[in-house]
């Protein structure tokens, strides 16, 4: 009889278990089951686009149809326009009129060129999430060009918000090297890059453990343009709402749970998926045992009440 043995590749850093059958159990501020951290993205006036020399025009327009190389793409510019001229002004005014504080994953060059919202985010009391120096794909880039951005980001978050960011998220997933990067740096306390866990957990790096904050593709707007996908508000809306809801019920058997809502300012700050939003966020804020919490305030909690999780292999 044949038999046939598999033996993981020793340079493999991939983990398929983590907290496995049994995890531990979160108690969250408050007493709360389900912490909710909504993260509005913006990467507004950081995109490819040729009138700045970048030989290519940005893809995740509004409509699958792509211009150039060498012509100028004026229906994507305008439509990352909008993210900045009207959308994240239409998410400000939701998020005062429900009195929350969210999380915004924005560029750092995004927020030099509209320094009215890096002023919003400091008056309104909103965390940063530290989103690339601009939108561009940390996976294609070397050691050296992506550490180059790194520290340019946090150099002109530094000088836009008067602050840097204690955690990181690159553009869809990161490079090989960027956990690396962010330990070298040395000033970051997580990182969301891992899509690959429902409540934080700590991992090994070259100077202890780094924890990571995981985020989400699933509750996420970018659903709007991909397929199969949300076809309107009330798909994301459901969405979100069963999720919640599931994830509560759930916490009352295995302990605290979390959830990430991401939305685009130039995709949800359109009227029509804002309204989405709004509904997931009344949902989340009529329902007992939900908070909702920035993200740093969620790592500063699991870092000072929960310092003793299992440290996990390497995501």
């Amino acid at each position: 009889m044949n038999t046939f043995s598999y033996s993981a590749p020793p340079q493999s850093q991939r983990d398929f278990i983590g907290y496995g059958r049994h995890p531990p159990r979160i108690d969250w501020p408050g007493g709360a089951k389900l912490v909710l951290n909504p993260v509005i993205v913006y990467e507004e006036g950081s995109e490819y686009s040729l009138t700045e020399g970048h030989g290519r025009n940005e893809g995740w327009g509004e409509y699958n149809t792509q211009v150039g190389p060498n012509l100028r793409d004026l229906g994507t510019e305008t439509h990352f326009e909008f993210g900045s001229r009207v959308g994240i002004w239409r998410l400000a005014r939701m998020l005062e009129e429900l009195g929350l504080q969210a999380t915004v994953s924005a560029t750092a060059v995004a927020l030099d060129r509209n320094r009215e919202v890096a002023a919003w985010m400091i008056e309104a009391g909103h965390d940063l999430l530290g989103h690339g120096w601009r939108w561009f794909e940390a996976w294609d880039q070397s050691r050296e060009e992506e550490r180059e951005h790194l520290l340019k980001a946090v150099a002109l978050y530094r000088e836009v918000l008067g602050h840097r960011p204690i955690g990181w998220n690159q553009r869809s997933f990161p490079s090989v090297n960027t956990f690396d990067l962010l330990v070298e740096e040395g000033g970051f306390l997580y990182t969301s890059d891992p899509c690959n866990d429902e409540i934080p957990y700590f991992t090994r790096s070259s100077r202890g453990r780094m924890l990571v904050v995981p985020y989400s593709k699933t509750f996420n707007d970018s659903r709007f343009l991909v397929s199969p996908g949300y076809s309107n508000p009330g798909d994301f809306a459901a969405d979100a709402i069963a999720g919640i809801d599931y994830l509560l019920a759930e916490a009352d058997r295995i302990g605290g749970r979390m959830m990430t809502v991401a939305v685009h300012a130039r995709w949800t700050g359109q009227p029509n998926r804002a309204s989405g939003l709004r509904r997931i966020l009344e949902h989340a804020l009529a329902t007992p045992g939900v908070a909702i919490m920035r993200r740093d305030d969620i790592a500063r909690h699991v870092l000072e009440h929960c310092a003793d999780l299992p440290t996990l292999p390497r995501a």
